[in-house]
């Protein structure tokens, strides 16, 4: 009789378990994300620059480091993801629509990210612009003891950033809207190059800041690849040395730009930019001084991340009044 009595027991109990794994919440297989479940997840393998990584198990726990780097994922879709960002004070905010998203990533740190945030964060995945790593900055083999992977974000062309976003939709098992975010930008940049096609190109200086000369952007920065597909010409395109540096003003007058494209960041501040282009003797000179010939990006605008097609629009305005 006992016997039977524990048999039934066992059944009633059995019986219940569906009803109380619903009731207790997810279960480990449910990732809340929209991709596949975490146990059917299948390891991806990437080239990320020359640097083979392996993300095993769909990331949780993202940091993104660089507000170029948080907002392509904000317009991807995946800014519930991220925990902490970094180098706002390289920012003027997010673009309209991704505002709300945006406000809510909390803060790792305002400038670069420093090596005690990072590994008491604790992230599993990083997606940072290439200069938070190496020299001073984070080490990405010591990362990966802490169990995070790091995706450094590198691309100086378009194809390169392209490859990235298509990266990113291979890790977070968002595919198709990384292809349809992709081709939107493809599609919007081939439109403004069909427009400026026949024009001459707008000769460009870009100035981020003075002082002993002007720091400005090169031939192999990803900057001067917008200003081309806007229809303008870098005026220190044939430097490639590096993607940064300072050139005389002596220089500046030598090559006589169009236009001067001023990066606006927090400091110092675009009107202090402008008001040392006007009182610099030499830059003073300069006919587009003069005539206030001046361009305004954020500096996230230009760096490699969702805004491609955005700065290619806005930079072409700027360099032809009719666009």
């Amino acid at each position: 009789m006992k016997k039977k009595v524990i048999l039934m027991l066992l059944a009633a109990v059995l019986a219940m378990m569906p009803v109380l794994t619903a009731c207790g919440g997810s279960s480990p297989a449910d990732t809340g994300d929209g991709g596949e479940a975490a146990n059917d997840y299948a390891a991806v393998t990437l080239d990320n620059y020359g640097r083979e990584i392996t993300i095993e198990k769909l990331p949780q726990k993202v940091l993104t480091l660089g507000p170029n780097c948080s907002e392509l994922f904000v317009a991807l879709g995946l800014g519930d993801k991220i925990i902490g960002n970094t180098l706002d004070n390289h920012s003027r905010g997010p673009l309209p629509e991704y505002e709300e998203a945006y406000s809510k990533i909390p803060e790792l740190n305002y400038t670069s990210a420093t090596r005690e945030a990072v590994v008491s964060s604790g992230a599993d995945f990083i997606y940072g612009i290439d200069w938070e790593f190496g020299g001073e900055g984070l080490d990405v083999d010591e990362l990966a003891q802490y169990g995070m992977t790091t995706y450094k974000n590198s691309a100086t062309t378009l194809d390169q950033i392209y490859q990235e976003i298509t990266d990113l939709g291979m890790i977070f098992q968002i595919e198709d809207r990384a292809k349809a975010f992709v081709d939107d930008q493809k599609a919007r940049i081939d439109t403004v190059e069909d427009k400026v096609k026949d024009q001459t190109p707008v000769k460009v200086l870009v100035y981020d800041s003075g002082g002993e000369g002007v720091f400005t952007c090169t031939g192999t920065n990803f900057e001067t690849l917008l200003i081309e597909k806007a229809g303008g010409k870098n005026v220190f395109d044939d430097i490639t040395e590096k993607q940064w540096t300072t050139v005389s003003y002596e220089e500046v007058l030598k090559r006589n730009p169009d236009i001067i494209l001023i990066h606006d960041y927090d400091s110092p501040s675009l009107g202090e930019k402008i008001d040392a282009i006007k009182s610099d003797p030499a830059l003073a000179q300069l006919d587009c001084v003069k005539k206030e010939r001046f361009a305004v990006i954020t500096l996230e605008s230009v760096l490699p991340g969702d805004r491609m097609a955005y700065t290619v629009e806005s930079l072409a305005k700027a360099f032809y009044p009719d666009f």
